[in-house]
């Protein structure tokens, strides 16, 4: 079944979560919502008895939760990222609230893995975070009261997702495999070594380049033969000689 299949395609990313109680709130809420992949990127305690507790019975998805040291890392492999934020940022990409996002993310999901990214329980992702997320989210809470319970608010939106894969159909047709989130960030950090020694960008001085570049690349989903491409192009400017046709 496609709904089959997109669910299991999702992972829910924690980033720095601090409460062990929480992690099993979050583990309970995507059981019950036939999702299983969670992902902790430096969790400040688990395992942790108090996250089995919390569990109520979703033990093993704890057991299978996969542990990294950075976002970069629990990224791998995904090909479309929806970072979760209480509050719009500068030189973000367009935003979409949970309802909508989840059907955006339905329909990436039929071409490969997806990512939903949550902050820290007290300052949520920092811009970096973000920025690494080709989709920023939120959900339409009480304007006075917008604070939401992180179990909650993976809850919501694992909810959201269940509901948005039900009707879909099989896999849309694509030109070409897509690009994962790691390698459009390897392709980001050759743009930024080319550029620099071109004398193009200035580390010392870098403004606001690299996050404008990085929002450019995400508001298009590339495909990994675009990125080749790309790559083949600044080595070209790279290393000339080796791309100098010979008679």
């Amino acid at each position: 079944m496609a709904e089959a299949l997109s669910l299991n395609r999702f992972r829910v990313v924690l980033s720095h979560p601090s409460h062990p109680g929480n992690i099993g709130a979050v583990a309970r809420a995507l059981k019950t919502m036939g999702l299983s992949r969670l992902y902790l990127v430096n969790p400040r305690s688990f395992p942790d008895p108090e996250a089995e507790t919390r569990a109520s019975g979703a033990t093993d998805v704890l057991a299978n939760a996969v542990v990294c040291s950075s976002l970069t890392e629990a990224l791998t492999g995904v090909t479309m990222a929806a970072a979760f934020t209480a509050r719009r940022r500068e030189l973000a990409l367009p935003m979409q609230w949970a309802r909508q996002a989840a059907t955006t993310l339905a329909e990436a999901a039929q071409q490969g893995d997806v990512a939903l990214v949550f902050g820290n329980e007290t300052y949520g992702l920092s811009n970096e975070e973000l920025a690494m997320c080709q989709l920023p989210v939120m959900i339409p809470a009480n304007p006075e009261y917008s604070s939401l319970n992180l179990g909650a608010a993976v809850q919501l939106m694992c909810y959201e997702l269940r509901i948005a894969t039900q009707d879909l159909g099989e896999a849309p047709a694509s030109f070409g495999d897509l690009a994962t989130v790691d390698e459009v960030e390897q392709m980001i950090g050759h743009f930024q070594s080319t550029m620099t020694a071109s004398g193009f960008f200035n580390p010392d001085n870098p403004k606001r380049l690299m996050p404008r570049l990085r929002r450019m690349f995400g508001r298009i989903r590339l495909e990994r033969d675009e990125v080749n491409i790309l790559r083949g192009m600044l080595s070209s400017f790279q290393f000339p000689e080796k791309f100098h046709k010979r008679d």
